[in-house]
Protein backbone atom coordinates (compact mmCIF):
# COMPACT_ATOMS: atom_id res chain seq x y z
CA UNK A 1 0.00 0.00 0.00
CA UNK A 2 2.75 2.78 1.00
CA UNK A 3 4.29 2.26 -2.14
CA UNK A 4 0.98 3.58 -4.11
CA UNK A 5 1.00 6.40 -2.85
CA UNK A 6 2.36 9.95 -1.43
CA UNK A 7 0.90 12.03 1.05
CA UNK A 8 1.13 15.81 0.14
CA UNK A 9 0.35 18.09 2.77
CA UNK A 10 0.08 22.10 2.56
CA UNK A 11 1.39 24.15 5.78
CA UNK A 12 3.83 24.04 7.69
CA UNK A 13 2.55 24.16 11.78
CA UNK A 14 2.25 21.31 13.90
CA UNK A 15 -1.04 21.06 12.00
CA UNK A 16 1.24 19.39 9.03
CA UNK A 17 3.54 17.89 11.23
CA UNK A 18 0.98 15.99 12.76
CA UNK A 19 -0.63 14.89 9.41
CA UNK A 20 2.92 13.72 7.96
CA UNK A 21 3.34 11.83 11.30
CA UNK A 22 -0.06 10.08 11.22
CA UNK A 23 0.90 8.93 7.35
CA UNK A 24 4.60 7.67 8.75
CA UNK A 25 3.28 6.00 12.09
CA UNK A 26 0.58 4.19 9.68
CA UNK A 27 2.57 3.26 6.43
CA UNK A 28 6.21 4.33 7.07
CA UNK A 29 5.96 6.66 4.36
CA UNK A 30 7.44 10.21 3.69
CA UNK A 31 5.42 13.28 3.03
CA UNK A 32 6.10 15.81 0.45
CA UNK A 33 5.22 19.50 2.11
CA UNK A 34 4.09 22.25 -0.13
CA UNK A 35 4.39 25.46 2.47
CA UNK A 36 4.98 29.53 2.23
CA UNK A 37 8.41 29.74 4.50
CA UNK A 38 10.62 26.79 6.02
CA UNK A 39 10.29 27.23 9.64
CA UNK A 40 8.56 25.85 12.75
CA UNK A 41 7.47 22.31 13.53
CA UNK A 42 8.47 20.46 10.11
CA UNK A 43 11.93 22.37 10.49
CA UNK A 44 14.53 19.78 10.38
CA UNK A 45 11.86 16.37 10.11
CA UNK A 46 13.32 13.33 8.57
CA UNK A 47 9.32 12.26 8.08
CA UNK A 48 8.92 14.93 5.08
CA UNK A 49 10.37 17.25 2.01
CA UNK A 50 9.32 20.77 2.40
CA UNK A 51 9.50 22.78 -0.72
CA UNK A 52 9.07 26.46 -0.09
CA UNK A 53 7.36 29.37 -2.08
CA UNK A 54 6.06 33.25 -0.71
CA UNK A 55 2.63 32.44 -3.06
CA UNK A 56 2.47 28.91 -2.49
CA UNK A 57 -1.38 29.19 -1.72
CA UNK A 58 -2.11 31.32 -5.01
CA UNK A 59 -3.86 29.64 -7.96
CA UNK A 60 -0.87 30.14 -10.39
CA UNK A 61 1.66 28.51 -8.09
CA UNK A 62 -0.18 26.29 -6.37
CA UNK A 63 -1.25 24.77 -9.85
CA UNK A 64 2.39 24.38 -11.33
CA UNK A 65 3.98 22.90 -8.12
CA UNK A 66 1.18 20.26 -7.10
CA UNK A 67 0.43 19.44 -10.71
CA UNK A 68 4.52 19.11 -11.27
CA UNK A 69 4.72 17.09 -8.58
CA UNK A 70 1.74 14.44 -9.22
CA UNK A 71 3.49 14.84 -12.97
CA UNK A 72 6.75 13.19 -11.74
CA UNK A 73 5.19 10.49 -9.74
CA UNK A 74 2.50 9.55 -12.30
CA UNK A 75 2.59 6.16 -11.63
CA UNK A 76 1.41 6.87 -7.95
CA UNK A 77 -1.77 8.35 -6.34
CA UNK A 78 -1.36 11.92 -4.60
CA UNK A 79 -3.11 12.36 -1.68
CA UNK A 80 -3.43 16.06 -1.29
CA UNK A 81 -4.19 17.73 2.12
CA UNK A 82 -4.89 21.27 3.40
CA UNK A 83 -3.35 22.12 6.80
CA UNK A 84 -4.45 25.62 6.79
CA UNK A 85 -7.86 27.44 5.57
CA UNK A 86 -5.33 29.09 2.89
CA UNK A 87 -4.67 25.92 1.61
CA UNK A 88 -8.13 24.55 1.70
CA UNK A 89 -9.72 27.14 0.04
CA UNK A 90 -7.04 27.60 -3.42
CA UNK A 91 -7.33 23.55 -3.38
CA UNK A 92 -11.37 23.53 -3.22
CA UNK A 93 -11.04 26.49 -5.94
CA UNK A 94 -9.29 24.64 -8.01
CA UNK A 95 -10.04 20.47 -7.94
CA UNK A 96 -11.09 20.53 -11.66
CA UNK A 97 -7.82 21.98 -12.58
CA UNK A 98 -5.50 19.20 -10.87
CA UNK A 99 -4.25 16.34 -12.38
CA UNK A 100 -6.13 13.02 -12.53
CA UNK A 101 -3.53 10.74 -10.08
CA UNK A 102 -4.47 13.71 -7.25
CA UNK A 103 -7.03 12.54 -4.48
CA UNK A 104 -8.04 15.96 -3.06
CA UNK A 105 -11.01 14.67 -0.15
CA UNK A 106 -12.66 18.38 -0.39
CA UNK A 107 -16.11 19.83 -2.01
CA UNK A 108 -15.90 22.27 -4.26
CA UNK A 109 -15.13 26.13 -2.44
CA UNK A 110 -18.87 27.32 -3.37
CA UNK A 111 -19.48 24.26 -0.94
CA UNK A 112 -17.53 25.45 1.41
CA UNK A 113 -17.22 29.61 1.63
CA UNK A 114 -20.88 29.83 3.10
CA UNK A 115 -19.03 27.34 6.35
CA UNK A 116 -16.46 29.39 6.67
CA UNK A 117 -18.15 32.70 6.57
CA UNK A 118 -19.30 32.97 10.10
CA UNK A 119 -22.01 34.98 9.99
CA UNK A 120 -23.26 32.48 7.37
CA UNK A 121 -22.17 29.82 9.83
CA UNK A 122 -24.52 31.07 13.04
CA UNK A 123 -27.60 31.05 10.42
CA UNK A 124 -27.23 27.18 10.28
CA UNK A 125 -26.58 27.10 13.31
CA UNK A 126 -29.89 28.51 13.87
CA UNK A 127 -31.88 26.56 11.36
CA UNK A 128 -30.35 23.13 12.62
CA UNK A 129 -30.37 23.93 16.46
CA UNK A 130 -26.45 24.41 17.44
CA UNK A 131 -26.08 26.61 20.47
CA UNK A 132 -24.07 29.96 20.05
CA UNK A 133 -22.98 32.74 21.29
CA UNK A 134 -25.52 35.97 21.47
CA UNK A 135 -23.49 37.87 18.58
CA UNK A 136 -23.54 41.41 16.33
CA UNK A 137 -22.81 41.90 12.76
CA UNK A 138 -20.48 44.63 11.97
CA UNK A 139 -20.75 45.00 8.20
CA UNK A 140 -18.10 47.33 6.37
CA UNK A 141 -21.41 50.11 6.29
CA UNK A 142 -22.30 49.62 10.08
CA UNK A 143 -22.01 52.54 12.10
CA UNK A 144 -18.74 51.84 14.96
CA UNK A 145 -21.56 53.15 17.27
CA UNK A 146 -24.34 50.59 16.85
CA UNK A 147 -25.28 48.70 19.89
CA UNK A 148 -24.51 45.19 20.03
CA UNK A 149 -27.52 44.48 22.38
CA UNK A 150 -25.34 42.58 25.04
CA UNK A 151 -22.94 43.99 26.96
CA UNK A 152 -19.09 44.00 27.37
CA UNK A 153 -16.83 42.26 27.35
CA UNK A 154 -17.18 41.41 23.48
CA UNK A 155 -15.02 39.26 21.48
CA UNK A 156 -14.14 40.45 18.19
CA UNK A 157 -13.19 38.02 15.39
CA UNK A 158 -13.31 38.32 11.72
CA UNK A 159 -15.82 36.85 9.50
CA UNK A 160 -13.72 35.70 6.93
CA UNK A 161 -10.18 34.60 8.38
CA UNK A 162 -8.07 34.56 5.67
CA UNK A 163 -9.35 37.63 3.63
CA UNK A 164 -8.22 39.20 7.34
CA UNK A 165 -4.58 38.05 7.22
CA UNK A 166 -4.49 39.66 3.93
CA UNK A 167 -4.54 43.27 5.46
CA UNK A 168 -1.81 43.05 8.15
CA UNK A 169 -2.10 46.38 10.99
CA UNK A 170 -0.56 47.14 14.07
CA UNK A 171 -2.11 45.42 16.82
CA UNK A 172 -3.26 42.46 14.72
CA UNK A 173 -4.36 39.45 16.78
CA UNK A 174 -6.66 36.68 15.48
CA UNK A 175 -8.91 37.31 18.23
CA UNK A 176 -9.59 40.52 20.51
CA UNK A 177 -11.13 40.65 23.98
CA UNK A 178 -11.79 44.08 24.90
CA UNK A 179 -13.84 45.76 28.07
CA UNK A 180 -15.54 49.07 26.59
CA UNK A 181 -17.88 50.13 23.79
CA UNK A 182 -15.03 52.97 22.76
CA UNK A 183 -12.45 49.69 22.58
CA UNK A 184 -15.11 47.81 20.71
CA UNK A 185 -15.62 50.64 18.32
CA UNK A 186 -11.67 51.66 17.96
CA UNK A 187 -11.04 47.82 17.35
CA UNK A 188 -13.63 47.25 14.52
CA UNK A 189 -12.70 50.56 13.06
CA UNK A 190 -8.95 49.77 12.90
CA UNK A 191 -10.15 46.29 11.32
CA UNK A 192 -12.35 48.10 8.31
CA UNK A 193 -9.07 50.62 7.75
CA UNK A 194 -6.55 48.37 7.11
CA UNK A 195 -8.73 47.37 3.62
CA UNK A 196 -10.64 44.31 4.90
CA UNK A 197 -13.89 44.39 4.07
CA UNK A 198 -15.80 41.48 4.77
CA UNK A 199 -18.24 40.92 8.25
CA UNK A 200 -16.71 41.50 11.48
CA UNK A 201 -17.87 39.46 14.58
CA UNK A 202 -18.78 40.80 17.86
CA UNK A 203 -19.84 38.11 20.74
CA UNK A 204 -20.58 37.94 24.33
CA UNK A 205 -17.81 36.84 26.15
CA UNK A 206 -18.58 33.31 27.79
CA UNK A 207 -17.47 32.94 31.32
CA UNK A 208 -14.89 30.55 32.64
CA UNK A 209 -10.94 29.98 31.53
CA UNK A 210 -9.58 27.67 28.80
CA UNK A 211 -11.02 24.56 30.21
CA UNK A 212 -14.66 25.34 29.37
CA UNK A 213 -13.52 24.78 25.68
CA UNK A 214 -14.18 21.75 23.26
CA UNK A 215 -12.88 20.89 20.05
CA UNK A 216 -14.51 18.71 17.95
CA UNK A 217 -13.18 16.55 14.96
CA UNK A 218 -15.10 14.52 12.58
CA UNK A 219 -14.49 13.05 9.06
CA UNK A 220 -17.18 12.95 6.37
CA UNK A 221 -17.26 10.60 3.97
CA UNK A 222 -18.05 10.89 -0.44
CA UNK A 223 -21.62 10.24 0.26
CA UNK A 224 -21.66 12.61 3.15
CA UNK A 225 -22.24 10.38 6.27
CA UNK A 226 -20.21 10.75 9.07
CA UNK A 227 -17.62 8.03 9.42
CA UNK A 228 -15.79 9.24 12.58
CA UNK A 229 -15.93 12.06 15.79
CA UNK A 230 -13.86 12.92 18.27
CA UNK A 231 -14.88 15.18 21.31
CA UNK A 232 -11.73 16.87 23.23
CA UNK A 233 -11.56 18.75 26.34
CA UNK A 234 -9.49 21.68 26.01
CA UNK A 235 -7.88 22.35 29.28
CA UNK A 236 -5.12 24.93 28.64
CA UNK A 237 -4.73 27.14 25.16
CA UNK A 238 -2.04 29.51 23.82
CA UNK A 239 -2.18 33.42 24.99
CA UNK A 240 -0.05 34.72 22.95
CA UNK A 241 -1.91 37.75 20.92
CA UNK A 242 -1.72 35.50 17.66
CA UNK A 243 -2.10 32.24 18.90
CA UNK A 244 -4.87 32.90 21.29
CA UNK A 245 -7.67 30.02 20.86
CA UNK A 246 -4.35 27.67 19.82
CA UNK A 247 -4.59 24.52 22.05
CA UNK A 248 -1.91 23.13 24.47
CA UNK A 249 -4.02 20.54 26.52
CA UNK A 250 -6.21 18.46 25.36
CA UNK A 251 -8.36 15.47 27.17
CA UNK A 252 -10.38 13.08 24.93
CA UNK A 253 -14.16 13.04 25.97
CA UNK A 254 -17.57 11.54 25.24
CA UNK A 255 -20.91 13.24 24.78
CA UNK A 256 -23.32 11.54 23.37
CA UNK A 257 -25.58 14.63 23.02
CA UNK A 258 -22.90 16.55 21.25
CA UNK A 259 -21.83 14.11 18.92
CA UNK A 260 -25.52 13.18 17.59
CA UNK A 261 -26.25 17.30 17.26
CA UNK A 262 -23.14 17.70 15.27
CA UNK A 263 -23.86 14.74 13.26
CA UNK A 264 -27.22 15.95 12.20
CA UNK A 265 -25.70 18.85 11.24
CA UNK A 266 -22.85 17.59 9.10
CA UNK A 267 -25.25 15.26 7.24
CA UNK A 268 -27.96 17.91 6.70
CA UNK A 269 -25.48 20.22 5.27
CA UNK A 270 -24.36 17.04 2.99
CA UNK A 271 -20.73 17.81 4.27
CA UNK A 272 -17.37 15.78 3.10
CA UNK A 273 -14.17 15.44 4.40
CA UNK A 274 -12.40 16.64 7.75
CA UNK A 275 -14.28 19.36 9.87
CA UNK A 276 -13.18 20.73 13.15
CA UNK A 277 -15.58 22.80 15.34
CA UNK A 278 -14.51 24.71 18.26
CA UNK A 279 -17.06 25.00 21.43
CA UNK A 280 -17.26 26.58 24.57
CA UNK A 281 -19.38 25.46 27.59
CA UNK A 282 -21.52 28.12 28.93
CA UNK A 283 -21.67 27.35 32.86
CA UNK A 284 -25.00 30.30 33.19
CA UNK A 285 -27.18 27.89 31.10
CA UNK A 286 -25.35 24.80 31.02
CA UNK A 287 -25.21 24.99 27.01
CA UNK A 288 -22.47 23.96 24.95
CA UNK A 289 -21.70 26.81 22.18
CA UNK A 290 -20.74 27.09 18.53
CA UNK A 291 -17.77 29.61 17.48
CA UNK A 292 -17.03 27.98 14.16
CA UNK A 293 -15.85 25.20 11.91
CA UNK A 294 -13.08 24.84 9.95
CA UNK A 295 -13.30 22.35 6.43
CA UNK A 296 -10.50 20.86 7.63
CA UNK A 297 -8.67 18.90 10.51
CA UNK A 298 -7.34 21.21 13.12
CA UNK A 299 -3.83 22.00 14.47
CA UNK A 300 -4.46 19.64 17.30
CA UNK A 301 -5.83 16.90 15.61
CA UNK A 302 -3.09 14.12 16.81
CA UNK A 303 -5.35 13.93 20.07
CA UNK A 304 -7.57 11.88 17.53
CA UNK A 305 -5.00 9.93 16.29
CA UNK A 306 -3.11 8.86 19.45
CA UNK A 307 -6.62 7.82 20.81
CA UNK A 308 -6.51 4.96 18.39
CA UNK A 309 -7.94 6.34 15.10
CA UNK A 310 -5.74 7.38 12.76
CA UNK A 311 -6.50 10.43 10.11
CA UNK A 312 -4.43 9.49 7.34
CA UNK A 313 -6.02 6.27 7.27
CA UNK A 314 -9.56 7.68 7.14
CA UNK A 315 -8.16 8.93 4.22
CA UNK A 316 -6.23 6.02 2.84
CA UNK A 317 -9.26 3.51 3.73
CA UNK A 318 -11.91 5.24 1.92
CA UNK A 319 -9.99 6.63 -1.56
CA UNK A 320 -7.52 3.97 -1.79
CA UNK A 321 -8.49 0.57 -0.27
CA UNK A 322 -11.64 0.39 -0.17
CA UNK A 323 -12.32 -0.25 3.70
CA UNK A 324 -14.39 1.94 4.92
CA UNK A 325 -15.85 2.31 7.99
CA UNK A 326 -19.26 0.94 8.15
CA UNK A 327 -20.60 2.57 11.13
CA UNK A 328 -19.93 5.38 12.49
CA UNK A 329 -17.04 6.06 15.70
CA UNK A 330 -17.60 7.99 18.55
CA UNK A 331 -14.30 8.26 20.06
CA UNK A 332 -14.21 7.32 23.69
CA UNK A 333 -10.57 6.54 24.34
CA UNK A 334 -9.49 8.64 27.39
CA UNK A 335 -5.63 10.02 25.88
CA UNK A 336 -3.78 13.39 26.87
CA UNK A 337 -2.83 15.36 23.72
CA UNK A 338 0.14 18.10 25.45
CA UNK A 339 2.14 20.42 23.33
CA UNK A 340 3.88 22.43 26.15
CA UNK A 341 6.04 21.34 28.70
CA UNK A 342 4.41 18.96 31.50
CA UNK A 343 5.12 21.62 34.65
CA UNK A 344 3.74 24.63 32.47
CA UNK A 345 0.74 22.76 32.10
CA UNK A 346 0.38 21.92 35.83
CA UNK A 347 1.04 25.49 37.07
CA UNK A 348 -1.51 27.24 34.86
CA UNK A 349 -4.62 24.68 34.39
CA UNK A 350 -6.92 25.12 37.18
CA UNK A 351 -9.36 21.91 36.98
CA UNK A 352 -8.00 20.03 40.01
CA UNK A 353 -9.78 16.91 39.09
CA UNK A 354 -8.60 17.17 35.52
CA UNK A 355 -5.26 17.84 36.62
CA UNK A 356 -5.47 13.96 38.61
CA UNK A 357 -6.75 12.75 35.42
CA UNK A 358 -3.99 14.14 33.68
CA UNK A 359 -1.27 12.44 36.32
CA UNK A 360 -3.13 9.19 36.15
CA UNK A 361 -2.67 9.08 32.11
CA UNK A 362 0.82 10.29 32.23
CA UNK A 363 1.77 7.73 34.46
CA UNK A 364 0.37 4.64 32.29
CA UNK A 365 2.02 6.67 29.19
CA UNK A 366 -0.97 7.36 27.88
CA UNK A 367 -0.24 10.27 26.54
CA UNK A 368 1.51 12.21 23.37
CA UNK A 369 3.28 15.30 22.49
CA UNK A 370 3.07 15.08 18.92
CA UNK A 371 5.95 16.87 18.01
CA UNK A 372 8.03 14.55 19.53
CA UNK A 373 8.27 11.10 17.50
CA UNK A 374 10.82 8.71 18.17
CA UNK A 375 11.16 7.87 14.28
CA UNK A 376 12.44 11.51 14.13
CA UNK A 377 15.00 12.45 16.14
CA UNK A 378 17.87 14.37 14.68
CA UNK A 379 20.12 16.26 16.68
CA UNK A 380 19.52 19.26 14.96
CA UNK A 381 15.35 19.09 15.46
CA UNK A 382 15.92 17.65 19.30
CA UNK A 383 17.72 20.38 20.21
CA UNK A 384 14.96 23.01 18.01
CA UNK A 385 12.47 21.64 19.82
CA UNK A 386 13.74 21.36 23.17
CA UNK A 387 14.22 25.55 22.87
CA UNK A 388 10.78 25.82 21.60
CA UNK A 389 9.33 23.77 24.46
CA UNK A 390 11.45 26.34 27.11
CA UNK A 391 10.26 29.68 25.59
CA UNK A 392 6.82 28.52 27.09
CA UNK A 393 7.67 29.29 30.51
CA UNK A 394 8.18 32.65 29.63
CA UNK A 395 5.34 33.39 27.52
CA UNK A 396 2.57 32.00 29.75
CA UNK A 397 4.35 33.91 32.38
CA UNK A 398 4.33 36.93 30.62
CA UNK A 399 0.38 36.47 29.30
CA UNK A 400 -1.21 34.88 32.11
CA UNK A 401 0.55 35.91 35.36
CA UNK A 402 4.16 35.31 37.25
CA UNK A 403 3.33 31.87 38.73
Amino acid sequence: MKDSFIPVLMGNDINVYSMARAFHQEYEIKSMVFCKTVSGPCNNSTILTLDAHPKMDTKDVFLEKINGFAEKNKEKKIILIGCGDSYVEVISSNLKYLRENIIAPYMSFDLIEPLTDKKTFYEMCEENGIDYPSTFIYEKGTSPDADPGFSAPYIIKPADSVEYWRFPFEGQNKVFLVDTRDELKKTVSDIFASGYSKSIIVQEFIPGDDSNMRVLTSYSDRKGKVKLMALGHVLLEEHTPKGIGNHAVILNEYNRELYDKYKNLLEKLDYRGFSNFDIKYDPRDGKYKAFEINPRQGRSNFYVTNSGYNLAKMVVDEFLSGKEIQDTVLVSNKKLWIVIPKQVAFTYITDEECKNEMKELISKGEYVNPLFYEKDRSLKRTLSLFKSQLSHYAKYKKYMGGK
